[in-house]
């Protein structure tokens, strides 16, 4: 396995792997990573559909990537997915994937339409005082101290920012910040995460920097990420052939070490309550998704919060994990992830509307008509004074391919479910759905006095409890996350969002993609190169860009600098004029016609 820039590669249709037709693939889950292997098996790797077999605790594919409507509750989405242009794995893996919705085209097809045809922003990132423009007004509000810390942590080695938190780098020159109150709410970062995921972040996606106060980086689907990502995977490969075994719960993977190499010799698994094995040879290839963010969720509904006896769903997977890793050390620590779940929960909820009395509460903030079929928030809106950190969104309607013209879904997410909320004095782990839209709908400016009625008569609302959604983000050092492919494994790889892969972030759909597309081309030996992560870090426009940017528009060179360095300054400016870096930097808005003159 190998990583390529350009598109050399990109178009290349790889030879067949030698004996690729006498082996066997299971694959455990059937989230994005775990359908993103499969299709990958079977357009690059072309081994047979039939010795393709999806192992799947629950009986409905997706993992994270859900929505669906249950006929007890209502509307349900855990979350959303936004994504961009350089996804470099997804669209290469989507490209060959055919729409649903359009005779003839790929879902990066039908995805790049929508987009280009209906581009994403908001016109309101944050509000105050029930429902008020906060004015952000696409500001950082970064003073010189913040931005030396942002600096600081960019230019730091990883191995330096081992098990260090975000909080240990940064303070409230940063934590008081516009800055943060973008990043915070949009990667759902807190304060004690991971300074070396924030850091990763940082650096992947310094491109987008100008957008993070608009979205207008983000791209989102037309549908709920089930119906536009997922069901297209799998009618791929049940056309292929490819084994669905839902209802399997797979609980261990035994390995033997023989001659310096580790080769995954049975499976253990339940199916139907009763124990089952699968017995492995080394021409089986196993690939595990290890750990998950939604694993465990506790479902509420709209007269009960999602606590006590609450429904929970679960698919084994942290145990499942913490029985490979006993095994051998290269398989990872999933405690350092899974263990503290006060610090890696967070809740959202599924508001859906009945009639049309909340509409021109939503319309005033976000300035679009929600029933218009195209973009309305372009993204979340922060309730900048709320006691949960509130954010809501409401993406392109009908979420739902079925869904009633007539009814707008909105997703509500709080980041601090253990504090009071400023309507419902309750911390929102504790409220029913209910209650739920009682305070969302406190913050977007509904008279107090109509609140209670709208709640319960004119809005259904599902909560979710979620206690590992940010459990990626936990502090970390070298080896918690275990290799795709762990040292000396020849047929068995780790998939999803708690396996390492360099430079890529976690909490996306490319970092699934990616480590899928890692593993099925180095076990099988796919003759194609994986796309490097986009090298945007690397590139000093980008870098140009994003200071200026951090800067509220204003240029470095208006900042003075220490001592000598000023005296620097002049004879620089000098030596640069007349060249193609004057050029550079006056096109990135370093240089400014007042500074040569």
């Amino acid at each position: 396995m190998r990583y390529t820039a350009g598109n050399y590669e990109a178009f290349v249709r790889p030879e067949k792997p030698e004996g690729v037709e006498e082996k066997h693939a299971y694959i455990v889950g059937s989230g994005l990573a775990a359908l993103a292997a499969a299709c990958f098996l079977v357009r690059d790797g072309q081994m047979p559909g039939s010795h393709i077999h999806i192992l799947e605790a629950m009986d409905i594919a997706g993992g994270a990537c859900d929505g669906i409507l249950d006929p007890a509750r209502g509307y349900i989405m855990r979350g959303g997915r936004e994504m961009e242009d350089h996804f470099e794995c997804l669209w290469d893996l989507f490209r060959s994937i055919p729409s649903l919705e359009e005779p003839g085209a790929s879902v990066l097809d039908e995805f790049y339409r929508l987009n280009r045809r209906d581009p994403n922003y908001s016109l309101c990132r944050a509000t105050v005082d029930r429902g008020k423009d906060a004015h952000t007004d696409g500001k950082f509000g970064l003073s010189r101290k913040a931005r030396r810390e942002i600096v600081r942590l960019f230019l730091t080695p990883d191995e330096d920012l081992y098990d260090k938190r975000i909080e240990d780098v940064f303070d409230d020159a940063v934590f008081c910040s516009n800055f943060w109150l973008y990043w915070r709410t949009m990667f759902a970062f807190e304060n004690w995460h991971s300074a070396l995921e924030m850091k990763l972040y940082f650096q992947r996606f310094i491109h987008h920097i100008a957008g993070l106060p608009d979205f207008s980086a983000l791209k989102f689907t037309r549908y709920n990420q089930y119906e536009s990502l997922i069901l297209p995977m799998q009618a791929y490969l049940e056309k292929a052939g490819v084994d669905f075994r839902f209802g399997t719960e797979v609980t261990n993977v035994l390995f033997e070490h023989r001659d310096g190499k580790k080769v995954a010799t049975a499976i253990e698994c339940s199916v139907g309550g009763s124990e089952s094995g699968i017995a492995l040879t080394e021409n089986d290839l196993v690939f595990v998704t290890n750990g998950s963010c939604t694993e465990g969720t506790i479902y509420g509904d709209q007269d009960h919060a999602p606590n006590g006896d609450a429904e929970v769903r679960t698919s084994g997977c942290w145990n499942l994990w913490k029985n490979i890793a006993r095994q051998d050390p290269a398989f990872g620590r999933p405690e350092k992830f899974c263990s503290d779940i006060h610090k890696t929960n967070w809740e959202s909820a599924t508001i859906t509307t009945l009639d049309e009395k909340i509409l021109p509460y939503m319309e005033k903030i976000c300035r679009r008509d929600p029933r218009s079929g195209r973009v309305v928030t372009g993204g979340i809106v922060s309730c900048k004074d709320s006691g949960w950190l509130m954010s809501w969104t409401v993406n392109r309607q009908g979420q739902f391919k079925e869904q009633d013209p007539d009814r707008v879904c909105v997703w509500v997410y709080g980041l601090f479910t253990d504090r009071p909320g400023d309507y419902v004095k309750k911390a929102m782990k504790e409220c029913t759905g209910r209650e739920i839209t009682m305070e969302w709908l406190y913050h977007i400016g509904v008279p107090e006095d109509q609140i209670p009625e709208l709640a319960e008569h004119s809005a259904l609302c599902v909560p979710t409890m979620m206690p590992y959604i940010t459990a990626f983000f936990m502090p970390r050092t070298r080896g918690d996350r275990p290799d795709v492919i762990p040292d000396g494994c020849v047929n068995f790889a780790f998939l999803g969002q708690f396996a390492e892969t360099p430079r890529d972030t976690v909490f996306t759909t490319e970092y699934s993609v990616r480590t899928a597309m890692e593993a099925v081309y180095g076990l099988l030996g796919v003759d194609r190169g994986v796309p490097e992560v986009w090298g945007s870090v690397y590139d000093v426009r980008a870098l140009l860009d994003s200071t200026v940017c951090l800067m509220d528009g204003a240029s470095p060179l208006d900042a003075s600098l220490p001592g000598p360095l000023e005296l620097l300054k002049e004879p620089l400016l000098k030596l640069v004029r007349g060249s193609v870096l004057e050029k550079l930097l006056k096109e990135h808005g370093i240089l400014r016609e007042e500074a040569r003159a």
